[in-house]
């Protein structure tokens, strides 16, 4: 029965598909809308379709039908899981207390250049590394893995433009995944798209009206979440 459970597969147009990653990329989903709604089983949730992608991005070690190792998105099915810990344990500890507000701000011109060239030395650094492994596509992994890494670090300072790098990931990760054949990551991706795009928009608004709000972010495509009050009038 595991044996069947992990290699079940459904064929789209031809083209197979392992019944795991479609699993995994629905967690991944239903931990984003249970953030948003600052929901705490959102965490567990998020965790466990990080466990189920790690094996799919693995596709050489764990035999699927496109046996290709995308080593930048298995590292962030790692590191996602590891955040989403934490941010089960914090949520926990804050429920009933009400969690702690950010005011979304510019992160400014010094932090821009810094997270550039994070940006840039970090996809060099990355590629070269999941290149020597082995990754399939280890440039634009690179980035998408480094890219994750600078969103979640500008979510945590709570700088509105942390928004705009996840689209830059998403922008990459696209083309990268379908281009690999895993599609339904690849159509996730889409979906995160229009959801941090909107994300954006609503930080945006916060800032300029210097409204608190907390957005957490992590997952196999994403996991948003909010773990401040809603401020009075704002549909989040």
């Amino acid at each position: 029965m595991t044996d069947w459970l992990f290699d079940a597969q459904l064929v789209v147009a031809g083209v197979p598909i392992l019944w795991r990653e479609v699993v995994g990329n629905l967690f991944g989903l239903a931990s984003a809308i249970g953030g948003m709604r600052r929901r705490v089983w959102a965490w567990p949730v998020g965790v466990a379709g990080n466990v189920l992608l790690l094996t799919v991005f693995l596709g050489g070690l764990f035999d699927t039908p496109q046996a290709k190792d995308l080593y930048g998105q298995a590292a962030r099915q790692v590191f996602f899981a590891v955040v989403a810990v934490y941010g089960w344990v914090r949520w926990r500890q804050a429920r009933g207390a009400g969690g702690p507000a950010v005011v979304p701000r510019s992160a400014g011109a010094r932090a821009r250049w810094g997270m550039l060239v994070a940006a840039v030395v970090g996809t060099v650094v990355s590629a070269l590394v999941f290149r020597a492994l082995g990754s399939w596509g280890p440039w634009a992994d690179g980035w998408i893995f480094t890219g994750s890494l600078l969103a979640t670090y500008g979510m945590a300072r709570g700088w509105t433009e942390f928004w705009l790098v996840w689209i830059a990931v998403d922008a990459v990760g696209v083309p990268l995944l379908l281009q690999a054949g895993y599609y339904p990551s690849a159509a996730l991706y889409a979906v995160y798209g229009g959801v941090v795009l909107y994300g954006f928009v609503v930080w945006l608004r916060a800032q300029r009206a210097g409204e608190p709000q907390e957005v957490t972010a992590s997952g196999g495509a994403g996991t948003l979440a909010a773990d401040a009050p809603e401020p009075v009038g704002r549909d989040v």
